[in-house]
């Protein structure tokens, strides 16, 4: 953020520094523009065969000489603004960093599975963005099986998102009626909201669709009045205001752009929650996370250059510190043994004391000595004194 403001100052400069130039360009073209118009009326007093005086050739070279300076100080004023804008340019320079690489691993991507992961991935990401040509350009391209990426739901999702921006509410409503007992189970707004924007859509036709309107409302409405009572009087107050457009009433907002923009993200939000996938593609979600995590590896990298311990961080599979990323970002629980400081997996689950507290299979041997063979052996817990047998832990799931 520090490196942001910093960058910002000084386009804030730029801008300040444009606009006094642009008020006092007009001010000096203004009185340029209104001096040349006095001396031409001036001029023009006389007829076309008379001679200039004397008095009228110093006036006239006089005011060339004045247009000439005025001029130039512009040319001047203009040129000093080129160093304000390069100072932008080092500024940024100067708080971001243009090589990346020191973050990176080179060797991720020599592998030959590696690679292929990478176009799957990116495939499904296009598939998911309802790009399909692209993603079949890719397939074919990389050699992928073609059975080895399977578009997700989350394709024709999109292009219903994309029809609602659109003003196509057809396929969202046909979506929305197929899963309609479960949207209700999930208590979603999502059906209202299109039908909603259906009736309003029915409105821009004016008074004469005010029949079609109210038969609308009566087909699609009643289903909603518990739960939206005051929204559907709302709906049905616009219909007083249609011989002066529903814009320049008090219903105004139902006719704003940002009313289907909301209902597009809800449908996108509730349908990925309804069907279990997630809103963002995981390409999209790694991009944004390795955004996220970028600036304190940058940091990082920076401070052990600064102390020649680069080495610690060379040819491991994990980040040498945590990056704290956003709730969104976090799909599943993990549970890191508080002994031993490492991840559960299969091999090495968590379980549960008598007590309460979890450690990992792993470190649950090596306090007891081995493997876990009797109950005679007596295991004082590390977080509390209670002590019991080994074997009385509990496997526990995430």
């Amino acid at each position: 953020m520090e490196s942001c403001a910093a960058v910002e100052k000084e386009v804030e400069k730029v801008i300040n520094k444009f606009s006094a130039i642009n008020d006092h360009s007009q001010r000096i073209i203004g009185d340029v523009i209104a001096f040349i118009e006095k001396l031409r009326s001036s001029l023009a007093e006389g007829t076309p065969d008379d001679k200039l005086t004397p008095g009228q050739v110093e006036v006239l070279n006089d005011a060339l000489k004045k247009v000439k300076d005025k001029l130039h100080r512009l040319t001047t004023e203009h040129r000093d603004l080129h160093g304000t804008v390069s100072k932008v340019g080092k500024a940024i320079d100067r708080n971001f960093v243009a090589d990346f690489t020191a973050t990176s691993r080179t060797d991720v991507l020599q592998s030959e599975r590696n690679l292929v992961l990478l176009n799957k991935i990116m495939a499904q990401h296009f598939y998911r963005q309802g790009m399909d040509d692209v993603a079949d350009a890719l397939i074919k391209e990389s050699g992928i099986p073609r059975e080895d990426i399977v578009p997700e739901p989350y394709a024709e999702l999109h292009r219903i998102w994309e029809a609602i921006h659109n003003g196509n509410l057809a396929p969202a409503l046909e979506w929305a009626a197929q899963y309609s007992d479960e949207l209700d189970a999930r208590n979603s707004a999502l059906e209202f909201k299109l039908h909603r924007l259906a009736f309003m859509q029915i409105l821009n036709g004016g008074v004469q669709a005010q029949t079609e309107a109210i038969a609308y409302a009566r087909t699609n409405f009643a289903k909603f009045v518990r739960r939206f009572e005051k929204d559907i009087q709302s709906l049905m107050g616009t219909l007083i205001y249609l011989p002066i457009g529903v814009h320049n009433s008090p219903y105004k907002y139902l006719t704003a752009p940002e009313m289907w923009i909301e209902t597009a993200d809800v449908f996108l939000k509730d349908a990925c929650q309804l069907l279990s996938i997630n809103k963002d593609s995981p390409l999209s979600v790694i991009v944004n996370a390795g955004c996220t995590a970028l600036p304190a590896l940058l940091n990082l990298k920076q401070v052990m250059m600064s102390r020649q311990v680069t080495g610690i961080w060379n040819g491991r599979d994990e980040l040498p510190i945590e990056i704290d990323l956003e709730p969104e970002n976090r799909f599943h629980s993990i549970f890191a043994c508080p002994i031993l400081r490492q991840q559960s997996s299969e091999d090495n689950p968590p379980m549960k004391l008598l007590c309460g507290h979890v450690i990992s299979r792993d470190a649950l041997n090596k306090l007891s000595n081995g493997p876990i063979m009797n109950n005679t052996f007596r295991l004082k817990c590390p977080y509390c004194p209670m002590e019991q047998s080994p074997s009385d832990a509990k496997l526990i799931y995430f």
